[in-house]
């Protein structure tokens, strides 16, 4: 089971890039400007520390499937549900850096009608509850401290760009960071 997961996740994550780098080159041809560029190399090594962690204590450690496997699992399903809804909800805009075409529409459609980030709530509930599916306790709290610290860097970057760029003041401004507002 394990194995199956992982596979999972790493060819899920190649296949993000593969699309992130598609659509950097669609919104550079656009005019996309890069912001936070400082920073994403840490974004990058903190996904990839993440998976080498989760790997490693759960092969050396030799942990087994948790017994709350019922409740983790379709919860972890429904994270990917919400990652593809906002996925193709931002189209051509979803990307892992952050890439603004000045002047553009800020996307307010699928789970950005109620949240203005649904994409960092859904990676941080797969970096708690994927290694909590293994008993990988010390990449779960470690990764969930790693990536909180992450996003206090990430998401305002990512707001001062939007807000310098686009409308996303009048969009957004009713809406919390990360919790559905109306």
């Amino acid at each position: 089971m394990f194995y199956v997961i992982f596979l999972f996740l790493i060819a899920q994550r190649v296949t993000e890039l593969f699309i992130a780098k598609r659509n950097e080159e669609w919104m550079r041809n656009r005019g996309g400007v890069e912001h936070g560029n400082e920073h994403y190399p840490y974004i990058v090594g903190l996904h990839v520390l993440f998976l080498l962690s989760f790997f490693a204590e759960v092969k050396v450690f030799q942990r087994e499937l948790s017994e709350l496997w019922y409740v983790l699992v379709p919860i972890l399903f429904l994270t990917q549900l919400m990652r593809y809804w906002a996925v193709i909800s931002l189209g051509n805009y979803w990307n892992t850096k952050i890439l603004i075409v000045p002047n553009d529409v800020v996307v307010s459609r699928g789970p950005y009608k109620f949240l203005k980030h649904p994409n960092y709530i859904v990676v941080a509930v797969e970096i708690l509850l994927l290694p909590l599916l293994f008993h990988a306790y010390i990449t779960a709290l470690l990764f969930t401290i790693l990536n909180a610290i992450m996003m206090t860097v990430r998401i305002p970057a990512e707001e001062q760009a939007l807000q310098k760029h686009t409308n996303y003041q009048e969009v957004f401004s009713i809406k919390s960071k990360l919790l559905p507002r109306r």
